[in-house]
């Protein structure tokens, strides 16, 4: 199969038999790599395997618009802000910047030449950006990533992203793609307790808000040396969120890593 004879939509890898995965990855497909979490805390009205839900419904809408491969989700991630809460999962940081290079190097090894890395995570974005170094600098391959949380904002009227939106991001996400696992009811409790101390991070905690200065977070649902308090463990104004707004970021999101994978690799 030649450049010019790419079917227009993709694979799934894991629906493939090794035979066909070579061919494929033989053809240069781009290989696709969900990194997202199954296991994070969202705040009480929403699954803990929100960002993985998300990343692999992008990663399928790819899928239908591009010839690419979708390899199954790398779903453990580096998690440090949210490991207190019951179910969380984290690995730390060397862990998970090693498995992501194995992961990768085993496709490379199978003769991938061109891999996007689709992260669903903010924790995760500085850890990747060394794989990504470490890949170039050992393999001489330049892999591309797509911060799912920075993209889609035009979809909803706006130029930036925010991590003050994050959870407004997320339930609208889910609305739109898993509405049953919404807990409406816990929605409208978030939203009389809105004025509550202990409402929503990080308006709702004692940090401060600082302009120049960074500082590693760590939230809480108890009182902890060192964390910052967050009972629900919301980050934002989750009760912003409708399924128009999820499914307006959802389009944005893959028009914009579309529109840029096409000007990065222009035969797809």
């Amino acid at each position: 199969m030649t450049a010019s004879s790419h079917p227009r939509s993709g694979f799934r890898l894991a629906d493939l038999t090794w035979v066909d995965a070579a061919n494929l990855l033989g053809d240069g497909l781009p290989v696709v790599i969900p990194v997202a979490s199954a296991s994070r805390a969202h705040g009480p009205h929403l699954p803990l395997g929100t960002d993985r839900l998300v990343a692999e419904v992008v990663a399928e809408r790819l899928l239908a618009s591009l010839p690419v491969l979708v390899a199954p989700c790398i779903a453990q991630g580096f998690q440090p802000a949210f490991m207190d809460y019951p179910g969380s999962q984290h690995l730390e940081a060397n862990t998970f910047q090693a498995l992501v290079a194995e992961v990768v190097e085993g496709y490379l090894r199978h003769g991938a030449e061109r891999i996007l890395l689709l992260n669903n995570g903010i924790a995760t974005e500085a850890p990747l950006k060394l794989v990504a170094q470490d890949i170039l600098h050992h393999h001489g391959v330049r892999i591309a990533t797509a911060d799912l949380p920075r993209l889609g904002s035009l979809g909803l009227g706006s130029r930036s992203a925010s991590v003050d939106d994050l959870d407004e991001r997320d339930t609208s996400l889910l609305l739109a793609i898993q509405p049953a696992l919404v807990r409406l009811d816990r929605l409208q409790e978030m939203a009389a307790d809105a004025d509550d101390e202990e409402g929503m991070p990080p308006d709702g905690t004692d940090e401060p808000r600082l302009l120049s200065l960074r500082r590693p977070l760590r939230f809480t649902p108890e009182e902890r040396e060192g964390g910052v308090l967050n009972r629900s463990g919301t980050t934002g104004n989750a009760t912003a969120a409708t399924a128009e707004k999820g499914e307006a970021l959802l389009a944005a999101m893959v028009d914009e890593i579309v529109a840029d994978l096409r000007l990065l690799w222009p035969d797809l």
